[in-house]
């Protein structure tokens, strides 16, 4: 028996495009993509973990942005019930628009937010120096990631829109590399004009 996401979606024939991040997005089969913390105790084992899995787990903690603390986590807290069930009926949305797995949207849109290289400071000096550098294939998933669902919660947050609706649209603008439409996009785009800037 063939082992799917949630029950509903297969994994076997999605695949990763991205060459660089083929072994950081894990599409291996689970019906409840919950590992318990199993890989918490180990430096990048979160690799390991189920790409679903990570995305729900972002929704619990999706974590601050920029030095300032200018988005907390603390609004974001909750059972993993609810987020199984807001996931849930985010694929549906997408499977129901896209007529696709939602799993292969994901992914997709998860490769196009991926930044490619970003920013640094070093003191030269008594100086800042700003230099480009390389995004790290583990560090673009987990930043891919981040920018979505703090995207969607910016959203969603004493709005009309409820989460499902702004995580929908935020994956989908992402999988058709609209920068109008999400603003994971929209950040990618921002920070390579910056490190293209700084070489």
């Amino acid at each position: 028996m063939e082992i799917k996401i949630f029950d509903r979606w297969p994994v076997k024939d999605v695949k990763v495009e991205d060459k660089g991040l083929e072994q950081y997005i894990n599409l291996r089969p689970v019906l409840v993509p919950r590992s318990g913390g199993r890989y918490s105790k180990h430096q990048l084992h979160k690799s390991k973990m189920n790409i679903v899995e990570r995305l729900m787990n972002k929704l619990q903690v999706p974590g601050h942005r920029s030095r300032k603390h200018v988005i907390t986590s603390g609004k974001a807290v909750g059972k993993t019930n609810i987020h199984y069930k807001i996931l849930k009926a985010v694929f549906e949305r997408v499977e129901q628009q896209t007529k696709k797995n939602p799993i292969e949207v994901l992914v997709k849109a998860i490769e196009n937010s991926a930044l490619r290289e970003e920013i640094t400071q070093y003191q030269v000096g008594g100086i800042m120096v700003r230099r480009a550098v390389i995004t790290s294939p583990q560090r673009r998933v987990d930043l891919s990631l981040s920018n979505i669902v703090q995207a969607a919660y910016r959203k969603s947050f004493g709005k009309k829109d409820t989460m499902v609706d702004t995580l929908t649209n935020e994956i989908l603008g992402a999988y058709n590399k609209d920068g109008q439409k999400s603003e994971a996009i929209k950040e990618k785009e921002r920070i390579e004009r910056e490190a293209e800037g700084a070489r």
